[in-house]
Formats: C-alpha cells, structure tokens, sequence
C-alpha cells in the first residue's frame, strides 16, 4: 500500500497507524516491535535513520504524556514540531 506522503499530514499518518494498529493485531505487534518497518508497510514511506520512532502502548493502568521539545530547538527543528514537516522524500524532516 502505498501512500502520497507529501498530501497527507503527520496527525492523518498517525490515525492511519492507530486505525490500523486497532483493527490488525498482527500489525499492532509489528508497529510495537519494529516501528520502522511497519511505518514503511502500511504508509509506504522510508524514515530516515536519523529519526527516531517509538511506539507506546496505553492500558487501563498506564498512560502516556507526550512533551513538546524543549525550548532551545533551532528554527528547523521548530518548525518539524510545529506540524511543519517536509513530507517529500528524500531529505524529509520526518
């Protein structure tokens, strides 16, 4: 399956993960276990070595806060977080 990374939005990324990590326990022991490789299979997109993928599972006894990055980023580093990623491959901010 093959995605248009540069049309779709980090947020519209993750809910396809998420949907399809609830709907296929197969995939959802795949994206735990390997990130990387399941983020390929199911969006049809590479990410780079250089950035980091960890996934996190919530039950009713754990849950998970996500911090934003500190402050001492530098302008391209901000704009990554700020929902500004250069979708297009290669040399994607991913």
């Amino acid at each position: 399956m093959s995605t248009n990374a540069s049309m779709t939005t980090p947020r519209e990324m993750r809910e396809k993960l998420i949907g399809k990590a609830t709907e296929d326990a197969e995939f959802r022991v795949r994206l735990t276990a390997d990130p990387r490789a399941a983020v390929q299979e199911a969006l049809g997109v590479e990410i780079p070595e250089a950035f980091s993928v960890h996934v996190h599972e919530e039950t009713a006894r754990k849950a998970h806060i996500v911090l934003p990055p500190a402050a001492d980023l530098s302008e391209q580093e901000l704009g990554q977080v700020s929902g500004a990623f250069d979708w297009s491959w290669p040399g994607s901010g991913f």
